[in-house]
C-alpha cells in the first residue's frame, strides 16, 4: 500500500497522466506517485457538482474501501479533499473486464469457471467478514489486474456498498442491476449480505454457458421469474456441465435467503475447493460463442440507455414507452444499467459518478432521470454543442453513403471492424464489412430510382472527449423501378469513436418498427 500522504494536496504527491475514463461528475486518470514512482488510477471528483447526499455516499464508498484489503478486491490507496476536488487513489488495473477475456482466450473450460468464480467468492467472503455488502455485483464490475496469463480477477466499483452489523437484515432501499437483484430485494423485505450471493449465482451460471438464467425484454416478466427462482438447465449446452457445477448454482440461487449457501460455504464446496478432481477440463467453445454475443448486447445497451438518460424524450417503441413524466424501461438482464432507490432521502442524481444510474421508487416502475443541472450545463456549453453537431453531420454524411450506394466513401466513415445489430443478422453481432459490402454491390442502386432520407430527433450524447453515441428515428423513402413509392421506418443508435482526429462509427443497432416489413438493411426493399 503506498504511503500516508504527509501533505494534503495531490499534486504535491502525484503527477498526473494521461486520461482513463469519464464520468458525469468525474474523470479517472493514470498517475504516478512521486515518492516511490509506483502507478495508480486517480479518480477524480468534481466536487461543486454534488449534492450533500452526495458528499455522504463519496464519503461511504471512501470508508468501505478503506476497510477493504484483499488480492482481489481493487484496493483504495489513498483519499484527498481539496476545495472543489476529492481525489481517490486506486489500483491501476490494466487487464479489462474478465468476460471478454475469457472470449479472447484459446480455451475455456469448467475448470477455468471455477477458477473465476472462486476469485470473485474470496473477494465477497472478504467483504462480508468486514460488514460489507456490495449490492451491484455484475460482469462489468469484474476486472483482471493485467493482461498477464493468469492475471488476478479484482471486484470494483462499490458506489452502492453498504455497512452492516453481523447477519443483520434490513431494508437498506431497492439497488442493484435488474438481472442481478435477489427475490428478497424485489420483494422489498429486508436482505442483507445473501443478496451478494445470488448475484455470484446468476454471474456463475453465465461462466458456464454463456447466457443468464433469468431474461425477458419484460422486466414484470424478467422479475417474476427471479421471484419465483424461475430457471432451467436445457439442452444440449448443460448436458456437459457437471451435476456438482449445477448443485452449487442451485444453492446459490436459492429464493430463501436463510437457505442460500454463504460465500465461506461455497468456497468449501466440492467443485471449487476440490476442482481438479471434480471440474470438467474440456474446452467449451459453445459458451464462448454465447459469451460474445451477451458481451456485446450488455456494452450496447449501456450505449443506448446512457443516450436516453441524457435526452429523455427519445421515444423509440423498441426500448421505452411513455408511462407520466417518466419513461418506463423494459430492460433485459443482461443490461448492466444499476438502478437505485435512495435509502436516506429522494435524490435526483442517484450518486455518485453514475450518468447512466436509474433511480427506481418502485421495482415495477422504473424511470429514467436527467439531472436538471447537467443538462443544462450541457446546454449552455458551446464546445459540447459544437461536438454534437459534428456527430450529426457525420451520421447524415454516413446515410448519404448508403443511399449513393458508394463502399468505398462508407467505408473511410465506418471502422474496419465495425459491429451491430440488425433485423437482417438474426440476432447475431455482425463485425466486419463484409455482411454490408454483400447490400452495396448488390441492392444498393440497383433496384430502385431514388433514395431519400430524413434523420427525426436525433440526440447525441457526449461520451468523453472522443467518443459519442447518437440515436435517432430513420425514415427512408424510395421509388422502386416500377415507380411505385414507399417509406420505411426505422430507429438507430450509432456508436461514434475518434481515433486520430477522425470520427468513425465503430458500432451500430437498429430496429425496424413493428409495422413495416423487413428490409435491407440500408433501408429499402423492391418490391
Amino acid at each position: 500500500m503506498a504511503a500516508p500522504a504527509a501533505c494534503t494536496r495531490f499534486s504535491d504527491n502525484y503527477d498526473i497522466k494521461e486520461e482513463l475514463g469519464k464520468g458525469a461528475f468525474s474523470v479517472v486518470k493514470r498517475c504516478v506517485q512521486k515518492s516511490t514512482g509506483l502507478e495508480f488510477a486517480a479518480k477524480i471528483i468534481n466536487t461543486k457538482k454534488l449534492t450533500s447526499r452526495d458528499f455522504q455516499k463519496l464519503e461511504r464508498e471512501a470508508r468501505i474501501c478503506r476497510k477493504l484489503q484483499h488480492p482481489n478486491i481493487v484496493r483504495l490507496h489513498d483519499s484527498i479533499q481539496e476545495e472543489n476536488y476529492h481525489y481517490l487513489v486506486f489500483d491501476l488495473v490494466t487487464g479489462g473486464e474478465l468476460f471478454e477475456d475469457i472470449v479472447a482466450r484459446e480455451f475455456y473450460s469448467e475448470a477455468d469457471a471455477s477458477h473465476c468464480i472462486q476469485q470473485i467468492l474470496e473477494s465477497v467472503n472478504h467483504c462480508h467478514q468486514n460488514g460489507v455488502v456490495h449490492r451491484d455485483l455484475k460482469p462489468e464490475n469484474l476486472l483482471l489486474a493485467s493482461k498477464a496469463k493468469g492475471a488476478a480477477v479484482k471486484l470494483a466499483d462499490f458506489g452502492l456498498a453498504i455497512e452492516v452489523s453481523g447477519d443483520q437484515l434490513a431494508w437498506f432501499g431497492f439497488a442493484g442491476t435488474p438481472g442481478y437483484l435477489s427475490p428478497e430485494v424485489l420483494k422489498k423485505e429486508p436482505y442483507g449480505k445473501s443478496v451478494d450471493i445470488w448475484a455470484c449465482g446468476v454471474i456463475l451460471y453465465i461462466l458456464l454457458v454463456g447466457y443468464p438464467p433469468f431474461w425477458d425484454e419484460d422486466q414484470h416478466r424478467l422479475y417474476s421469474q427471479i421471484k419465483a427462482g424461475a430457471y432451467d438447465y436445457p439442452s444440449p449446452e448443460w448436458d456437459t456441465v457437471t451435476p456438482d457445477a449445477k448443485n452449487l448454482i442451485n444453492q446459490m440461487l436459492t429464493v430463501n435467503p436463510h437457505k442460500r449457501i454463504t460465500a465461506s460455504e461455497a468456497l468449501k464446496h466440492p467443485w471449487i475447493c476440490q476442482r481438479e478432481r471434480v471440474a470438467s477440463v474440456v474446452h467449451r467453445q459453445e459458451t464462448v460463442d454465447c459469451l460474445k454475443k451477451f458481451n456485446a448486447r450488455r456494452k450496447l445497451k449501456v450505449a443506448i440507455l446512457t443516450t436516453m438518460l441524457a435526452t429523455r424524450n427519445f421515444s423509440s417503441k423498441s426500448m421505452i414507452t411513455k408511462k407520466g413524466e417518466g419513461s418506463q424501461v423494459k430492460e433485459s438482464t443482461d443490461s448492466s444499467t444499476t438502478i437505485e432507490d435512495d435509502d436516506v432521502r429522494d435524490d435526483k442524481k442517484g450518486g455518485v459518478d453514475r450518468s447512466s444510474t436509474v433511480i427506481a421508487k418502485d421495482p415495477e416502475d422504473i424511470r429514467i432521470v436527467c439531472p436538471t443541472k447537467t443538462c443544462q450545463q450541457l446546454s449552455t456549453n458551446s464546445h459540447s454543442s459544437a461536438r454534437r453537431q459534428e456527430i450529426i453531420k457525420m451520421t447524415e454524411q454516413l446515410i448519404e453513403a448508403i443511399n449513393n450506394g458508394d463502399f468505398d466513401a462508407y467505408t473511410k466513415i465506418c471502422d474496419p471492424h465495425l459491429t451491430g445489430f440488425e433485423p437482417e443478422a438474426l440476432g447475431n453481432l455482425v463485425e466486419g464489412m463484409d455482411f454490408h459490402k454483400f447490400y452495396f454491390e448488390n441492392v444498393l442502386g440497383k433496384n430502385c430510382k431514388a433514395i431519400n432520407t430524413t434523420i427525426l430527433n436525433p440526440h447525441v450524447h457526449l461520451l468523453g472527449e472522443d467518443a459519442a453515441c447518437i440515436a435517432y428515428v430513420r425514415l427512408t423513402q424510395y421509388i422502386d423501378k416500377q415507380g411505385h413509392a414507399h417509406t420505411h421506418q426505422s430507429e438507430e443508435t450509432r456508436v461514434w469513436h475518434k481515433r486520430d482526429n477522425k470520427w468513425q462509427n465503430v458500432h451500430f443497432h437498429r430496429s425496424t418498427a413493428t409495422n413495416v416489413s423487413a428490409v435491407s438493411p440500408f433501408f429499402f426493399s423492391p418490391k
